[in-house]
């Protein structure tokens, strides 16, 4: 059994950059080029809000044949307008040093039905706008590696704080 605890780091904020992605600009690839071009390494999506044109998520299911016994499904698409009601996520570095990014969000749609999830890459353009605000993480190394434990890469920061087992 794995040990009980978290892996983490210390940082402190820097630079802080409120966005507007345009329309038709998936919100995934507008954030990571926002990160790419002022060379944030590590961070977090704190907010967003706006509307798309379709939603394009994943959501958590059983999935008996995976060590976690659940998996995310195939990518769901769902027509727009589609409403961002909110959004956010973490930046890292992959341990090549390519820039990730993780994002989740909720969504309603044009009967007020809401939805949630993981945001899937390419498949979320802007309608209108996508309103976020990305705040950088420095002296922190938040690197995505294989855990043995669940059978994935997950982020891992290098440090851990090790808990003991609640009494039974």
């Amino acid at each position: 059994m794995a040990k009980l605890g978290a892996h983490y780091d210390v940082g402190k904020f820097g630079r802080v950059f409120p966005a507007r992605l345009t329309t038709h600009t998936d919100i995934t690839n507008g954030l990571r080029a926002i990160c790419e071009k002022e060379g944030i390494k590590t961070g977090a999506v704190l907010f967003g809000i706006g509307s798309i044109r379709k939603l394009t998520y994943q959501v958590l299911a059983p999935k008996p044949e995976t060590k976690l016994g659940a998996g995310y499904t195939e990518p769901q698409v769902l027509p727009g307008p589609i409403e961002v009601v909110s959004m956010h996520g973490t930046i890292w570095q992959g341990e090549k040093g390519e820039l990730l990014m993780h994002l989740h969000g909720n969504f309603s749609d044009q009967k007020g039905v809401c939805f949630g999830g993981h945001i899937v890459a390419g498949g979320n353009p802007v309608l209108a706008t996508l309103d976020a605000v990305i705040a950088e993480i420095k002296d922190v190394q938040m690197v995505r590696k294989m855990d043995e434990d669940v059978g994935m890469g997950l982020l891992t920061p290098p440090k851990f704080a090790e808990l003991k087992e609640p009494p039974k």
